[in-house]
């Protein structure tokens, strides 16, 4: 057996855990002290709450952070946004700066050495820098120069296809119209993005079973739903504001089932920061908590839909034959499937009391109207894909598809990753978008397949891709296998990250590297003819406009739109596209989105109204024609086949409070009673006695996959109520145990919620 231990991370170290008993609501006033707290450390309480009065209002500045909608209609005052929300903004604002002066008194192989939280914590970057083959140290490079360093080795590869092109989802759609054009006229498919680690699943279970890879429902749905169904998602850590309309289902009499390993506290109760009166007492959210072991929510939907069966035989409208006679498909099939399988055996298998799958059965069936949400909790597993068309299959049962209350809702992560994927940031792009770009800018569209995210780790593994170029995000820190994807960027000739802050991935670099630093969205974006404001669409489909409002950092920063153009300049020497003109003005951008994706007819007017517009969304209106068979599809899914050894664990990354994906804040997790430490490991009491450990044992972590064994090291033992032979750690501290062969069929994401591991005490 082989043995890998990461180089790519900072010596495992502890940092002073604390802990205290976890707290019985979510928000409220300590989430408002403990945002400002982060404001004023950052920029200022002045600026920052001057700065915070424009998040998310319209015509203000779209938060950078989760994809959660806003109200279409009157936007709350007081906060619009969330505590996280306030920590992105803070952390763009920030008064600490990444300069020349700061690089040329730094190695870059010390500062490799920090952790996650501690690079992050150093800034904006100032200018363009480059890290020459075998220097130590980022340099000064003139944007000129940079562009045409990225051009010439660009124009060196033997085929377009050893580049990769990476995108994360805070990119607007303007900068994301602009880079996928870009890279399909140097030739090559290869647009991996975020998504590809986190909602793909959902996208290709959706796009399967209903015609469309997005959620169906509008954030005033949760005003008219019966039941609303919360699976492998903590909100009130991940996407706090959802908790609004939450609330505002349980106002209009509607239920909350919650489904989760953990029994997170944000969906427990809620102090609704919007509101003063609620600042110190919290509203109970969830109904039924369903405390299912990780990666048996297929067994668990299976069981429920099973008792829907039986109820249906004695009450027929349990189950809406009708929706399913006129508007679905394979119906017969899936229920000889699902007639195979043993209710009781299915509940043992998930892990939860029968009484409470039977209360959850007897909810669903007196509900007509019932969302179900979900997050990485579903769609990183092997099975991910099976997860959410199990979750479609029970929608389909009840006909709650494409009417007011009811619907899909995977729930986004970063501010715009639902609009990058709109704009064609995607590794298989459809005939029709090609067909639209050939004819608009007179150009041959690459028709072959591009890598994903773990294909384009392999590739640079295998030397088959040699220059990198990441336009946001934090690459190394985002994807699996820590150490099998920092060899894989350090075999590349050139590497780039287009960012707005000091990241991981600046420090595990290719031979050359390049850090080339944009506005965030907070900033102003002045162009030729004036001020610019770009757009965003979040999780459910609305496109609008954000502006920022702040002087640049610097005034050697560009926009993201800018560089793609820079570099589209400097590469393509017989390109048709007015690169200079369209930077002049993002309105020509958009004529040329409007041109060429359907939906954004009138872009330019309709995104100035206020609130922006919904794009089209054939599940929403109950069309399910795009489909292969012009139905909504039921389909036959499996259970988990991970089985564990009486002293293997499955173990699942999470975040902490204080972290937005990849970008740490701080070191508390201050729902789960956890302070000033990540580096621990939640466990089930009993089976801390099994394995004969007591709360703040020292750990190593092994993980286990087809043979080979990887090892994370010190990790304090932490008791928690979570099932047995179910583990949780932070991310991305716990990314090495991660394979990258251990993906989801389909889609292929990393299984990031179900590593096999043991323990060692040290």
């Amino acid at each position: 057996m082989s043995r890998k231990k990461t180089t790519a991370q900072p010596p495992e170290t502890f940092t002073g855990i604390k802990t205290h008993e976890v707290p019985k609501s979510a928000a409220g006033f300590k989430g408002i002290v403990n945002a400002l707290k982060h404001v004023n450390s950052e920029v200022g309480i002045v600026k920052g709450v001057s700065l915070l009065s424009k998040l998310n209002q319209k015509h203000g500045f779209d938060c950078p952070g989760c994809a959660w909608p806003d109200p279409d209609e009157k936007r709350a005052f007081l906060a619009e946004y969330c505590e996280n929300g306030a920590k992105a903004i803070a952390e763009e604002a920030t008064k600490h700066r990444v300069s020349p002066l700061f690089f040329a008194t730094h190695k870059v192989s010390e500062l490799a050495k920090l952790s996650d939280y501690e690079v992050g914590k150093k800034g904006r970057v100032t200018e363009p820098v480059v890290l020459k083959p075998g220097s130590d140290y980022y340099e000064p490079i003139s944007w000129d120069a940079a562009f045409e360093l990225i051009g010439e080795a660009l124009d060196q590869l033997n085929s377009p296809d050893q580049a990769i092109f990476y995108t994360s989802g805070r990119t607007s759609n303007e900068a994301a119209y602009l880079y996928q054009l870009f890279v399909r006229q140097f030739g090559t498919n290869n647009l991996p993005d975020c998504s590809n680690m986190c909602h793909e699943s959902s996208g290709a279970a959706l796009s399967q079973t209903l015609g469309i890879g997005k959620g169906s429902v509008t954030l005033d749905d949760f005003n008219h739903a019966d039941l609303v169904m919360v699976i492998g998602q903590n909100p009130g850590t991940n996407h706090p504001r959802m908790l609004s309309a939450l609330k505002d289902t349980k106002k209009h009499g509607g239920k909350i089932i919650t489904v989760n390993p953990l029994p997170e506290v944000g969906l427990m109760a809620f102090k609704d920061p919007q509101n003063p009166v609620k600042w110190f007492s919290g509203d109970k959210l969830t109904d039924v908590f369903l405390q299912v072991k990780i990666n048996q929510d297929v067994a668990l939907l299976k069981a429920i839909m099973l008792l829907l069966l039986e109820m249906a035989e004695t009450q027929p409208d349990v189950i809406d034959l009708d929706f399913i006679k006129s508007k679905t498909h394979n119906y017969e099939a899936f229920l000889a499937d699902l007639k195979r399988y043993d209710i009781d055996a299915l509940i043992k298998d998930s892990g939860v009391a029968k009484e409470k799958v039977v209360e959850t059965a007897k909810m669903v069936a007196d509900s007509k109207k019932i969302i179900v949400c979900w997050a990485m909790g579903l769609t990183q597993h092997k099975n991910g894909v099976d997860n959410i068309r199990e979750v479609v299959n029970l929608l389909l049962l009840k006909g709650s598809i494409g009417k007011q209350g009811a619907g899909t809702c995977p729930v986004r992560g970063h501010s715009n990753v639902q609009g990058d994927r709109t704009m064609g940031i995607w590794e298989k792009p459809k005939d029709v978008f090609l067909d639209a770009l050939e004819q608009e800018f007179e150009f041959s569209a690459p028709r072959h397949h591009g890598y994903d995210v773990v294909e384009a780790i392999e590739a640079m593994h295998k030397h088959k891709a040699k220059v990198f170029i990441g336009m946001g995000g934090n690459f190394v820190s985002a994807t699996p296998d820590t150490e099998f994807t920092a060899e894989a960027l350090r075999n590349c000739d050139l590497t780039v990250h287009i960012s707005t802050k000091l990241n991981r991935s600046h420090l595990i670099h290719g031979k050359t590297a390049l850090i080339l630093p944009c506005l965030g969205r907070s900033e102003k974006d002045k162009q030729a003819t004036g001020e610019q404001f770009v757009t965003v669409e979040n999780s459910m489909g609305v496109v609008h406009q954000s502006k920022g409002h702040l002087e640049p950092v610097s005034e050697h920063l560009l926009s993201e739109p800018a560089i793609v153009a820079g570099m589209a300049i400097a590469t393509l020497k017989s390109t048709k596209v007015p690169w200079d003109t369209l930077i002049e003005n993002y309105d020509r951008i958009r004529n040329k989105i409007e041109a060429t994706i359907a939906g954004f007819d009138d872009y330019n007017q309709r995104v100035r109204v206020k609130g922006g517009f919904y794009l089209p969304n054939n599940a929403r209106d109950g069309d399910f024609a795009p489909t292969t068979t012009g139905k909504a599809n039921f389909t036959i899914n499996q259970c988990s086949d991970i089985v564990l050894e009486d002293n293997q664990y499955l173990l699942m990354t999470i975040r902490t409070h204080d972290q937005y994906n990849t970008t740490i804040y701080g070191l508390d997790d201050r729902y789960r009673g956890v302070l000033n430490e990540r580096r621990v490991l939640f466990m089930n009491p009993e089976d801390m006695i099994q394995e004969g450990l007591q709360k703040m044992d020292v750990v190593n972590l092994i993980g286990h996959y087809e043979g080979e064994t990887r090892i994370a090291e010190k990790f304090l033992i932490i008791p928690y109520d979570i099932p047995r032979q179910s583990t949780a750690t932070y991310f991305p501290e716990a990314n090495v145990l991660v394979p990258i062969k251990n993906v989801a069929h389909t889609s292929n994401t990393p299984a990031s919620k179900g590593v096999v591991i043991t323990m060692e005490k040290q």
